[in-house]
């Protein structure tokens, strides 16, 4: 995963490179374009990028996800413009910037970002910024981490062959495993990035932006804070919920037969659980072994609900419910919004909140 950041990085980097050489002037170079910029144009960007917001201006915020959109709207509502750049139903795993989306960006007063595998493509834009008023706002930055886990049963993320006669292939792959340990080694381990699916989290995280956003921009602060201190109380109560359902659980143990991105929520709630991938795996097909084990589970610990994620493969979940009997429901991790959601106005917290229920019937 860290060696594909490293070359999707570059390939970013390569990319803004080019579109901004295709911004010149037609039939002369970027380098002879820029060595013979006039005084008023040199002028005009250095007004253009020293100009903080004014009264009559806007913040231009972007985000890329859902969570970190649905923050910022909370805080500014209608006293910024919040652009997210995932759209709505689509995979945030898998997402990866149009030149347009680079320009989104780099014409921003502040970008959010969470920080993990699904913004891997993040650093490369960042040192191709040139707006002196570009802020940013990394999610992961301002909560407690925790490490990326793979608990028992969990598939990890393997290439299988289909053919028979593979063993260069396998040789290949054990470089591969091999590389990448002694980079993970060298660079640390690598911390889970879903830490919005903890209401505390998404607490701490909404009370950090406000105070980044008040300082960016002032004449709003006063309604900044009203917001935040407002939203903040709807994710207090959301929190109350679950530990109200956790609490009076007969069990504290959950089945995801999916991707898992609720660590940080487990462990806020004193949950253990059992997953079929890591939350941002990007193998979705799981092995007869992991839906046995998973199978297993639900029949041994007579669990009555299993679990699947929102705009996920509910295949596995399907056969799971089938031969065990258990209710299939979903858990969402609010890593998007469908579309239809999307133009509801749907926040974090109307998505959060079926979650409660769903709890309630899962540790009954």
């Amino acid at each position: 995963m860290r060696l594909k950041k490293c070359i999707l990085a570059g390939g970013i980097l390569l990319s803004t490179a080019l579109l901004f050489a295709c911004g010149n002037k037609a039939g002369k170079e970027a380098e002879t374009s820029a060595a013979v910029s006039t005084d008023a144009e040199k002028t005009a960007e250095t007004e253009k990028n020293t100009d903080a917001p004014s009264e009559g201006n806007k913040l231009k915020i972007v985000t890329t996800n859902f969570p970190s959109y649905d923050f910022a709207r909370a805080i500014t509502k209608e006293d910024a413009d919040v652009t997210m750049l995932v759209k709505p139903g689509a995979e945030t795993h898998s997402f990866e910037p149009s030149p347009q989306d680079i320009i989104t960006i780099q014409n921003a007063d502040l970008f959010i970002y969470t920080g993990g595998d699904s913004d891997e493509w993040v650093d490369g834009i960042l040192e191709s910024v040139q707006n002196k008023n570009f802020h940013v706002f990394k999610m992961m930055d301002a909560v407690n981490l925790i490490e990326e886990e793979t608990v028992e049963g969990m598939q990890e993320e393997e290439h299988e062959h289909a053919d028979a006669d593979h063993g260069n292939e396998e040789a290949d792959h054990d470089h591969e495993k091999a590389d990448q340990a002694e980079e993970q080694e060298e660079e640390g381990p690598e911390m889970d990035e879903h830490v919005w699916t903890s209401p505390k989290n998404a607490i701490t995280i909404v009370e950090k932006l406000e105070e980044t956003l008040s300082g960016l921009d002032e004449s709003h602060k006063d309604s900044f804070k009203a917001n935040s201190e407002s939203y903040v109380k709807e994710l207090e109560e959301l929190d109350k919920s679950f530990k109200e359902v956790v609490d009076s659980g007969k069990r504290k143990e959950i089945i995801v037969a999916d991707r898992f991105p609720f660590a940080y929520f487990c462990k806020e709630y004193g949950l253990s659980y059992f997953a079929a991938f890591p939350g941002c795996s990007t193998d979705t097909q799981p092995s007869a072994a992991t839906i046995a084990f998973l199978t297993d589970k639900v029949k041994e610990d007579k669990i009555p609900v299993v679990f699947h994620i929102e705009m996920g493969n509910e295949d596995m979940v399907n056969a799971i419910s089938r031969d065990t009997g258990a209710k299939k429901m979903l858990l969402n991790s609010v890593h998007n919004v469908t579309d239809s959601d999307f133009k509801a106005g749907k926040t974090y917290v109307d998505l959060m909140k079926p979650n409660v229920e769903a709890l309630k019937e899962a540790l009954n």
